[in-house]
C-alpha cells in the first residue's frame, strides 16, 4: 500500500563549485548541499548535485541525496535520485528512492515524489512510499 508523506526541508549548507565555464556554453558546476528535514520525514540529508546553467537564472540538475533519520517514526537511511530545474529562483525536482538503498527499519523502502523550493532556502516535499 502506498502512503503519501509530506513535509519540508531547510537548506543548511551549500558549497557549489564550477568545473567548466566556457563562453557561449552552459556553465557546469557541482554542489554539495546539506538539508534538515521535518514532517513525515525527519532527519538530515547530504546531497551531491551536478548542474548545467543555461543562464545565470536557469539550470537543469541531477543529484543523489542520502537521508539519515526516520519516516513516520521508522528509523534508518535511504537515497533519493533527483532530476530537476532551476528557474528564476525556484527549484523543482522529481525524485525516486534508489532501489535497495533503505537501511534498518527503512529496508525495502520504495517511492517517488518531489519538491518545490521557496526563496528562503526551504522546500515543500512529497514522497509517495511503500515500506515492506
Amino acid at each position: 500500500m502506498t502512503t503519501q508523506g509530506k513535509g519540508s526541508y531547510q537548506i543548511t549548507g551549500w558549497d557549489e563549485k564550477p568545473y567548466e565555464e566556457k563562453k557561449g556554453q552552459p556553465k557546469l558546476s557541482q554542489a554539495h548541499v546539506t538539508n534538515a528535514w521535518s514532517g513525515d520525514i525527519e532527519g538530515e540529508g547530504h546531497a551531491e548535485y551536478l548542474m548545467a546553467y543555461a543562464s545565470d537564472t536557469e539550470a537543469s540538475f541531477v543529484g543523489l541525496q542520502k537521508v539519515v533519520g526516520s519516516i513516520r517514526g521508522k528509523k534508518g537511511s535511504f537515497v533519493l535520485q533527483a532530476t530537476g530545474t532551476f528557474d528564476g529562483g525556484v527549484a523543482k525536482a522529481d525524485w525516486s528512492v534508489v532501489p535497495n538503498s533503505g537501511t534498518d527499519e527503512l529496508k525495502g523502502l520504495s517511492g517517488k515524489g518531489g519538491y518545490v523550493s521557496k526563496t528562503d532556502g526551504s522546500a515543500e516535499v512529497t514522497l509517495n512510499f511503500n515500506l515492506k
